[in-house]
């Protein structure tokens, strides 16, 4: 046990709280870094100077507390979204991580029980945790692919207060078809079961794909998750919302804490919807650069997952851990997702894409 370790257990921590990790990727100082899905684009000049008037325009009244309702952000965002959505149907809080705790806090706590489906998002089961809610496991089969009826059951059998649906997946990048989500939902009817469907990387998945958002109407437990960390580049602004029937956002309004989303954060993520067209712009070059990796992988023989997302999952290494410090010490950062035999990489500029391909080739 190192001395940090036990300096913390000297301490009265919530007994579900121990021996556990904080979230985590390494933070590590090279050339091309691929291993947390951002979008490594950056923001266009345009986008900067517009964020920088706004929050010019914010700075003046920052010794006032912020609009608590945030409804100018709320009303871009319905437009954004599109689905006849209304501001009355969006909350948003400092990343979609913190909209996810505020849903545990009104939904879940002692006695209550989240299901998901890893590998998934790792951070799951830390919301969890950190709200006293029980977390029900059911893995995904060894495609790491999630049919209806396998959800379906997994919802009856455990009496799931809330499940969470990643779409697309992370670290698999697969998206997930309606008919899981409607399935999960319907199931979940017996107990008034909460539905998340986590879309944090909706906006690169492939032409045709659908979006939750269709199944909003008449189903008033269901909630749609979203980020501006990764398609519009606000991984630092930290900015994360949701869609969902106009109750939900009341339920919010119980636990989260007073004037949560700053004035700066209101005004920065303003001024990136006012520019969408050329942030998204990006995101078809992102979308190219992913379905290079996929295409390559498969060249080299390895078994790249299809991917809905703006990474790659890609397996078919006999040491990934070898594979990953490899491409460290050639200056590339990926990650290593404790999956045997495989690892999962961002796709970013053509260049830092190519940094990657090059690296791993030369592995291989």
């Amino acid at each position: 046990m190192n001395d940090q370790l036990e300096r913390l257990n000297r301490l009265p921590l919530r007994e579900n709280l121990r021996g556990l990790q904080p979230y985590g990727a390494p933070q590590l100082d090279v050339p091309v870094l691929l291993n947390v899905n951002e979008n490594t684009h950056g923001l266009p000049q345009e986008v900067r100077s517009a964020i920088a008037s706004r929050v010019e325009q914010a700075v003046g009244g920052l010794n006032r507390y912020p609009d608590r309702e945030f409804t100018e952000l709320r009303e871009a965002l319905a437009t954004y979204l599109g689905h006849g959505l209304e501001a009355e149907n969006i909350w948003a809080a400092n990343g979609s991580n913190e909209v996810l705790q505020q849903i545990l806090q009104a939904f879940g706590g002692p006695g209550r029980r989240l299901l998901s489906f890893p590998p998934t998002y790792s951070m799951y089961p830390l919301l969890a945790s950190g709200t006293d809610t029980e977390y029900v496991p059911v893995r995904r089969g060894a495609d790491f692919n999630l049919g209806a009826e396998q959800a379906a059951k997994a919802v009856r059998d455990t009496g799931a207060n809330i499940v969470v649906l990643c779409s697309p997946n992370n670290p698999t990048g697969t998206a997930l078809g309606l008919d899981v989500v409607e399935a999960v939902y319907e199931a979940g009817e017996a107990k008034g079961a909460i539905v998340i469907v986590d879309e944090a990387y909706a906006e690169f998945a492939h032409t045709g794909t659908p979006s939750a958002l269709t199944l909003l109407p008449g189903r008033e437990r269901l909630i749609i998750s979203r980020t501006m960390s990764k398609a519009f580049a606000l991984a630092g602004a930290r900015v994360g919302y949701l869609a969902a029937a106009p109750q939900i956002a009341d339920a919010l309004r119980l636990v989260r804490l007073p004037y949560h989303l700053s004035a700066v954060t209101q005004a920065t993520a303003l001024a990136a919807l006012e520019h969408a067209e050329a942030l998204l712009a990006n995101v078809e070059d992102i979308k190219a650069q992913r379905d290079r990796i996929v295409t390559e992988l498969t060249a080299m023989g390895l078994q790249p997952a299809a991917s809905d997302s703006n990474f790659v999952f890609f397996g078919g290494l006999k040491d990934p851990h070898g594979v990953w410090q490899g491409l460290l010490e050639a200056g590339v950062l990926i990650r290593d997702v404790g999956i045997p035999g495989h690892l999962r990489v961002t796709a970013g500029t053509e260049a830092e894409t190519t940094a990657f391909l090059d690296g791993l080739r030369k592995l291989l």
